[in-house]
């Protein structure tokens, strides 16, 4: 047998990798980027690149005044035209071989464009916003902004304030210092004693105190205790619920009523009405000091109904608006300029003069793709999620004329403003479930439909899955027993048997 060598080797061989070039990568991440990172990138780039400066909201009045009067052509530094030094193929996604435009001549225009702007802001004498005033009025807002008051802060403040002595006050702070954002004790009493040398008599005695501090149930080592700490706080120990809470807690979470109802000797009635009051209780007491995890996005694009249209336009207010900067356009045409500093400052010319285009051509692709969304989801704008139809990616794509990834990226994160609410683009593309009529439904549409008809049902008689299946066909929708089930999960909704109340 032929022994085989181990070892390392070195070999070589010849590969062909597509690789993106840099300026396209920038393109498909502006493109992919939501509002308010695209903000953020482009002012990255604002301060890497100076000949790149933003209009301010004056200039940009007076710029819409001034083509509304009838002014010639617009800069080819300006978004609204982007300029054709780089030609790109949007089908595509690659660089065209077309001609690069001449330089200098294009530099002419730019600057003859440029004077013209100077002597027409010269004669409407508009005052010009500096960008130092822009940045402290941006600075003022994040002054203004208040940082909430965590649980534990609200605690110690209330420690400060109440009658305990120093040594019960340095007990306090340790029990406060064990308490989680919820507002539950992590340790145990015996624990803290142990790691404190403290008996466990005093740490009891400063638990109780700390448990009487706002908001009420704060401190409890579980459930039970924290639910009994706040009827206790409102002065309901007497009452139904307190028992239910106190003697029957593992039968209240398995929802066995009857059994509560015979342990207590209370009808069942009686018994509900008590869970009902017990779901009115804080489960968590320390929800209210959590940080504010919501989310807060800027739609791409407006909906508007104007007449029987649908009017789609773009959030053109938060998307920066970029020019090449006046300063370095007149170094360029200075005659003592080194080869250098010229070279220089073409290569960031052509640098800015290709992000602005980027930036008109994302906010162009997402307008054409949001058009195309909405009509073919009219009835979505008119009915809400009954309304949405099954639609997919690569239908838009081939109507747009981009690749089925350039609209992926394209609606990735963004949220479209419509008669419905702000919604998120990428939801409008749904699968669909087959109808009689042959016209199919989107999931989303079947979800709201089982979610109504669970919300509608005899809380006594609950509907099944077999039954959802049943009901949905009699409306035309054709869906299989186990996908009920599987929306039906998908909607945080209890099988029949756990929804029915005794």
């Amino acid at each position: 047998m032929r022994a085989v060598a181990h070892g390392l080797h070195l070999t070589q061989r010849m590969a062909l990798q597509q690789v993106l070039a840099p300026q396209l990568q920038q393109s498909l991440a502006l493109l992919q980027a939501p509002m308010l990172e695209l903000k953020a990138m482009v002012e990255q780039e604002v301060q890497q690149n100076p000949v790149l400066e933003e209009l301010s909201v004056t200039e940009l009045a007076a710029q819409e005044r001034h083509e509304r009067e009838g002014a010639p052509a617009a800069d080819p530094a300006d978004p609204a035209e982007p300029p054709k030094d780089l030609a790109f193929d949007p089908a595509t996604e690659r660089p065209t071989d077309k001609p690069v435009d001449d330089f200098q001549a294009e530099f002419d225009r730019l600057a003859q464009m440029d004077q013209e702007w100077r002597d027409y802001f010269s004669e409407t004498n508009v005052p010009m916003r500096t960008r130092e005033e822009d940045e402290e009025r941006r600075q003022y807002m994040f002054d203004s902004l208040i940082a909430g008051t965590s649980l534990q802060e609200t605690l110690l403040e209330q420690v400060r304030l109440s009658d305990l002595g120093e040594a019960q006050r340095s007990i306090a702070e340790m029990i406060i210092g064990n308490i989680d954002d919820y507002g539950y004790l992590q340790a145990s009493v015996d624990e803290l004693a142990f790691s404190t040398n403290i008996p466990a008599e005093r740490v009891l005695e400063v638990l109780k105190v700390v448990q009487s501090f706002h908001p009420p149930g704060v401190g409890a080592r579980d459930l039970r205790e924290c639910l009994k700490l706040q009827l206790e706080r409102a002065g309901r120990q007497e009452t139904l619920e307190y028992r239910i809470i106190d003697q029957h807690m593992d039968a209240l979470g398995k929802r066995r009523l009857p059994e509560i109802a015979r342990a207590t000797e209370q009808t069942i009635e009686q018994v509900q009405q008590a869970v009902a009051r017990i779901s009115h209780l804080e489960p968590r007491p320390g929800r209210d000091f959590l940080p504010d995890t919501q989310q807060y996005v800027l739609p791409e694009v407006f909906v508007q109904k104007v007449g029987e249209e649908y009017v789609v336009s773009t959030n053109s207010d938060a998307v920066p608006h970029l020019r090449i900067s006046n300063t370095y356009k007149d170094l360029m045409a200075q005659p003592n300029s080194s080869a250098e500093v010229r070279e220089y400052i073409r290569e960031k010319i052509r640098a800015g003069k290709f992000l602005i285009k980027s930036l008109h051509q994302r906010q162009q692709t997402i307008v054409n793709i949001a058009r195309e969304i909405v009509q073919r989801q009219r009835e979505f704008m008119e009915k809400g999620v009954v309304g949405l139809k099954p639609m997919t990616m690569a239908q838009i794509a081939g109507v747009v004329g981009v690749h089925e990834t350039t609209v992926s990226r394209a609606v990735s994160g963004k949220y479209m403003e419509t008669p419905q609410g702000v919604v998120e683009m990428k939801s409008f593309f749904t699968s669909g479930i087959p109808t009689t009529s042959g016209a199919g439904m989107s999931n989303a549409s079947v979800k709201e439909l089982i979610a109504g008809m669970i919300g509608q049902e005899d809380t006594a008689k609950p509907l099944s899955d077999e039954e959802l299946v049943k009901r949905l066909s009699e409306k035309g929708v054709v869906i299989a027993r186990r996908t009920v089930a599987k929306y039906r999960t998908e909607l945080n909704l209890l099988p029949s048997h756990l929804r029915k109340v005794y």
